[in-house]
Order: C-alpha cells, then sequence, then structure tokens
C-alpha cells in the first residue's frame, strides 16, 4: 500500500516541475517577442493626477491663453493639466509618462505624459461647462486607452501586427510604398485603405478600391489618415476634393480649413519660407515640409509632431521613403525640426486638427 500514496505524489511533483518548467519558457519567450517589437514602452510612472468635475474651483483652474486662442486646465501647483484649442478637436491631457522609442532606426527617445485625444467637438470658450465636455473628459483624463502616439508607433518597423473581428490587419509594420519599375524610388499615394486591403466607402459616397500592390503600405499623408481618421474616427475626404473632413495629400490637409492653423505659410512660392517661431507648437500638431523642387508649390510631406527628445530636440514621427515606413529615425535625415538639419530647413507649416 505505502508504494501506490507514494506514486500519485511522485508524480504530482513531477507534473509541477513540467509545469513549472514550460512555464518559465514561455515567460521568456514572451520577454523575447517583446524586446524584438519596438512598441510602445510600458508606463513608467503615474503622476499625481488631480481629481476633476469639470467644473472651475478646488485645487483645479481654468485659464485663457492667446495665440493661438485656447484654455488651459491648471493643477494647484500652477502645472497645465490640459489644453483645448478654440476650433480644433484635438485635446493634449497630462496623463501616466511613457516613453517612445525605435531602436531599429534611431537612438532618439521621447519620454512623455502627453496624451493626445479627439474630443466629439471642435473646442469653444467656455465648453468647459458644457455637459458633452464634462462627459468627455471624465471618460479620458487619466486614461491609459491607445491614443494618438500609441497608435502612430503601432505602424513602425516590427510593430506586431493586430487584426479586427473580421480577421482584417489594421496595424502592424507598414511599408511606405512599393518600388516603381525603376527598381529605385517609391510608389507614393498609398493610402490607409491600400494598407488594410480592403475598399473603403467615404462619408461623400465615393467608393475608393484597395490595390493589391500596396498591401500594408502608406505613403506621408496614408499614415496620418489612418491614426487620425481610421483610427481615431476624424472624417475623411476620399481625395482633396470629394467630401469634407481630413484631405487626401500632405498639401490638401496644409491647405485645408479643417482645424486650425498654428503656423500659418509663409513667403514666396514655390519654396515658402522656414518659420522663425515654432515655440507655439504642441505634440499631435501636423507638420508641413516643402521638399520636393518636382512637386512645383504643392506642400509634399506631413508628419506628427512628438514634442521634444531626452536630448532637448523637437521630434516628429512620419512616413518616408528612405526608411520604407513610419518612423521617428534618422536616415534621410534626423527627424527633427530645430537647429539645422535637413527636416528643419524645410519645415514650412503646421496645423492643430
Amino acid at each position: 500500500m505505502p508504494p501506490k500514496k507514494k506514486r500519485p505524489v511522485v508524480h504530482a511533483v513531477a507534473v509541477l516541475a513540467l509545469l513549472g518548467a514550460s512555464g518559465y519558457f514561455t515567460v521568456e519567450l514572451r520577454k523575447d517577442e517583446q524586446a524584438k517589437a519596438p512598441s510602445v514602452q510600458a508606463v513608467t510612472d503615474e503622476p499625481n493626477l488631480e481629481s476633476n468635475t469639470g467644473q472651475q474651483g478646488g485645487k483645479q483652474s481654468w485659464e485663457r491663453l492667446k495665440n493661438p486662442e485656447r484654455t488651459v486646465l491648471r493643477g494647484a501647483k500652477g502645472q497645465v493639466l490640459a489644453t483645448f484649442t478654440d476650433n480644433a478637436r484635438t485635446a493634449t491631457l497630462r496623463g501616466p509618462s511613457r516613453t517612445f522609442s525605435e531602436p531599429a532606426n534611431t537612438k532618439s527617445k521621447v519620454v512623455t505624459e502627453d496624451w493626445v485625444r479627439l474630443m466629439p467637438e471642435p473646442w469653444t470658450k467656455g465648453a468647459e461647462k458644457e455637459k458633452w465636455f464634462k462627459d468627455w473628459f471624465k471618460q479620458n483624463y487619466g486614461s491609459q486607452e491607445d491614443d494618438i502616439f500609441a497608435y502612430a508607433f503601432q505602424y513602425v518597423q516590427g510593430a506586431p501586427v493586430k487584426k479586427d473581428d473580421e480577421g482584417i490587419p489594421y496595424a502592424g509594420d507598414a511599408v511606405f510604398g512599393p518600388f516603381k519599375a525603376d527598381g529605385v524610388d517609391r510608389l507614393e499615394q498609398n493610402d490607409f485603405y491600400d494598407y488594410l486591403g480592403i475598399s473603403y466607402t467615404f462619408r461623400s459616397g465615393t467608393t475608393m478600391p484597395a490595390r493589391k500592390e500596396r498591401y500594408r503600405a502608406l505613403d506621408c499623408s496614408g499614415f496620418m489618415r489612418m491614426i487620425w481618421g481610421y483610427r481615431a474616427r476624424y472624417p475623411l475626404m476620399a481625395t482633396n476634393t470629394l467630401g469634407d473632413g481630413l484631405p487626401r495629400t500632405a498639401d490638401g490637409m496644409a491647405r485645408s480649413k479643417v482645424g486650425v492653423d498654428i503656423i500659418k505659410m509663409q513667403g514666396p512660392a514655390p519654396w515658402y519660407t522656414r518659420p522663425k517661431n515654432i515655440d507655439v507648437l504642441q505634440p499631435g500638431d501636423l507638420l508641413f515640409f516643402k521638399m520636393d523642387h518636382r512637386t512645383g508649390n504643392h506642400i509634399d510631406h506631413v508628419a506628427l509632431y512628438l514634442g521634444l527628445d531626452t536630448d532637448g530636440h523637437r521630434v516628429f514621427v512620419s512616413s518616408r521613403k528612405e526608411q520604407n515606413g513610419p518612423t521617428m529615425g534618422d536616415t534621410g535625415g534626423v527627424s527633427r525640426i530645430d537647429g539645422n538639419g535637413f527636416y528643419a530647413g524645410l519645415f514650412r507649416s503646421a496645423k492643430r486638427l
């Protein structure tokens, strides 16, 4: 009888040991996979987010500022907790600190407490007293749900594929575009529906078919339309002229009436002039560049402003030919708009959606 009692015990120990080993290897494999994927790093701290009811008073106060016209929410120590710009739906909210990095292409890192989100309506003076805003703010302030920045980094090199309930991959490593016949340059005009591989019907009723050879491809404006439009649900035009919302190209976006022109285009065409003051920029702004003499007087590149990197430079993320896809990387010019680098010299205007 004793041997019979011992066998289950020995067996159980063996099973536990195997399970333990299996669990260990599973954890190690997950760690290895996470190390390879240049995803947004884990939240590194929790700032003391003071409670808010949407009402003025208590520890918080609402303040009006100019250039551009905007409202900021300040905490007890005078720190800015949120910024809302008149006629723009973009809100920048203070939240848990995050680190955005892309080690495959750059040493630059952005550590930020800025979370960029879209409000259901454009901001107007006094909107902090309106019910729609109070409801939205209560749901979004302090939230760790994916924001515009999180969406953007879901398309950089090595980003893992994510699929919706219908099996359509809506996120993952994107290319800029397929090669042209010369095998050197890459095709542009790759929109979000090309990346998705599905036809898309816009609010205007226009249906645009996806092109198979451009599957998983996003050019610079297609990248912005993916994260702002398809992911964050900002209205999209089918082209630069059909429908309402965010136009199809960088030039269309730069000249559009949507949002607020934070830095207006100045100087003579076709090259215009570099802005003298960029201090008005806020994380989440769209940046526009004039880069190619072949595009006439058109603005030909658009990017998403991230803010300051850990070296104190103003950096952005965009989809670029040189890196073959979305990046904040260095190939073809460091992603900075300060100093005298490639992109800094070609920066022309900025918009807040």
